[in-house]
């Protein structure tokens, strides 16, 4: 307990450090975003304005739109009476879901290997190797991230922002299965964080082979859904209530 206590008393005093004007909002946003993303702070949870602005040390107005924001991302749902809870995950619309970003991954992807430039390249290839690096020490925030900017960087390659704005959004909102998702990948003996897949986009889309560029897309989403599927099944599937929607 003394131990649990210093820690508390830590990440209090962490999160009331004086900030310069302006830099509230940017700062509770960021936070609140990571714990979300990597579930410390549960599906469901509430987000109480006033005991943020106690823990973070500020008024409620930054605290408020931090939360604004993170409402804009899809992270958490503010009701019409005012209260705030983190977005829930509907494990049963996953299928739905996976739909979706199957189209965007495979359009984006078919896209970039059309009208990629060298600069494009680059930026993919930048955003590739910095997954990897994450992925050397579990550090899942930061692999959701890079994987996130990777795809990005495909998209704007493609050079549609309209598909762009969608499949970032399709992106952001999986990142806390993408959570899920590693966490299962590095625990399993028969499962490996890196494969080939993102070189293999790579060089499709520098070959400019549009049509290898649209199948590994589709065997990317593909390799998602089943991977989690299995994931699905070792942790929760048994007794699992869909009918209740959120995972907790």
């Amino acid at each position: 307990m003394k131990v649990q206590s210093i820690e508390m008393a830590e990440k209090q005093t962490a999160d009331n450090k004086p900030r310069s004007k302006g830099s509230g909002t940017a700062y509770v946003y960021e936070k609140l975003k990571a714990e979300i993303l990597t579930l410390e702070i549960a599906p469901g949870s509430p987000l109480e304005e006033t005991l943020l602005a106690q823990r973070f040390g500020m008024s409620r107005s930054p605290v408020r739109e931090a939360l604004v924001r993170l409402s804009a991302d899809g992270l958490v749902s503010m009701l019409s009476n005012r209260s705030t809870l983190v977005a829930p995950i509907d494990l049963a619309q996953f299928p739905r879901y996976v739909e979706a970003l199957d189209l965007y991954q495979r359009v984006c992807t078919r896209l970039a290997a059309m009208n990629r430039s060298e600069n494009d390249l680059l930026a993919i290839e930048k955003h590739a190797r910095a997954f990897e690096e994450a992925c050397k020490t579990n550090d899942y925030l930061n692999m959701s991230a890079s994987n996130r900017d990777f795809h990005v960087a495909i998209a704007t390659a493609g050079g549609n922002p309209y598909f762009k704005q969608g499949y970032a959004r399709m992106l952001d909102e999986g990142r806390r299965l993408l959570h899920m998702h590693f966490d299962y990948l590095s625990s399993s003996p028969e499962e490996a964080l890196l494969t080939s897949e993102h070189a293999d986009m790579i060089e499709a889309i520098r070959i400019k082979d549009t049509e290898k560029a649209d199948q590994l897309a589709h065997a990317h989403t593909r390799q998602f859904h089943d991977r989690f599927m299995r994931f699905i099944q070792a942790k929760y599937l048994d007794g699992f209530d869909y009918s209740k929607s959120l995972l907790t």
